[in-house]
């Protein structure tokens, strides 16, 4: 029988240990980073609306700040299933009054959550570290130039279709395989771009193009992206594959949000991407005072 005590290293020796942001450096240790998602968004899946005002999304991201969140996420664009896209300027006029509100007030790392060049360089001038882009990089020519120019940590995540096609009947033949080999790609591409390889993180894209089985298998087997070599971050918060787990699509999912993301833990994963950061980071604390990461 294997040792209760293996160390996360030695679980997952290809685990990166931390993550090279434009201005700083973000190190990882056995509990993963949480990243508080701020949607300024009419439409968003889970909480469209709360906070589309500047005022209300600055204070959500200073609450999320101060419950604990290690970055926040600025997200102007809703990227549910069927959500229809945006103009730049929209976005543009959602997102940078609130980086602009927050900078100064947050010492945690700021992200931009787009597929916009444009966008991530208004971004980044206003203070943000990280380029978060659901399409790995892809959407739009210009963005892994602007990462590489700016030194921006970038996390690209896999997607099968676009938000308006994603849920028209996913399909793959190994999921975990496919996945893995995108993100392989775009590792490469992105290094090719001039994107340096400590400042990307990768994202298997959980409710992006899969089903809700696809969800589970990946969910369960996220340790194997390790063997990329690069950060992990993964985003279930919220996400429809927890209400099959609960049998009501119209239940509260904070708290299976809370008992994947201790999955995840367990894993080595270093970064969780939630709505409710305070439940989440508790549990978490609790799970790694009584010995939850030993195997």
């Amino acid at each position: 029988m294997a040792s209760l005590n293996h160390s996360l290293s030695e679980l997952f020796p290809s685990r990166a240990t931390h993550w090279r942001l434009r201005t700083r450096v973000l190190e990882f240790s056995r509990r993963p980073l949480l990243m508080g998602i701020v949607n300024i968004t009419p439409n968003s899946f889970s909480d469209g609306g709360k906070f589309f005002s500047p005022t209300a999304a600055i204070d959500q991201a200073l609450q999320l700040a101060e419950d604990g969140a290690d970055i926040l996420d600025l997200g102007g664009e809703s990227t549910r299933p069927y959500a229809e896209p945006i103009t730049v300027q929209e976005e543009l006029s959602r997102v940078v009054p609130v980086l602009q509100g927050l900078v100064g007030r947050v010492e945690i790392p700021i992200s931009i959550d787009t597929s916009k060049a444009i966008v991530a360089e208004a971004a980044i001038k206003a203070g943000a570290e990280i380029i978060n882009d659901i399409t790995g990089l892809e959407a739009d020519p210009a963005m892994p130039s602007l990462a590489a120019s700016t030194n921006a940590a970038v996390c690209a995540m896999h997607m099968q279709g676009s938000p308006q096609t994603m849920q028209d009947g996913p399909s793959y033949d190994d999921v975990l395989e496919e996945i893995f080999d995108y993100l392989h790609q775009r590792r490469g591409n992105l290094i090719a771009a001039g994107i340096a390889p400590e400042r990307i993180c990768l994202d298997p894209g959980i409710g992006f193009g899969k089903t809700h089985q696809h969800n589970f298998t990946l969910m369960a087997n996220c340790g194997r992206f390790h063997a990329l070599g690069c950060p992990l971050l993964v985003g279930h918060s919220r996400k429809g594959f927890l209400a099959k787990i609960l049998a009501d699509s119209t239940a509260d999912r904070a708290a299976a949000t809370v008992g994947a993301a201790l999955a995840l833990a367990t894993q080595g994963v270093q970064i969780i991407r939630v709505h409710d950061v305070l439940p989440v980071r508790e549990a978490l604390l609790a799970f790694d005072a009584c010995g939850g990461h030993r195997r």
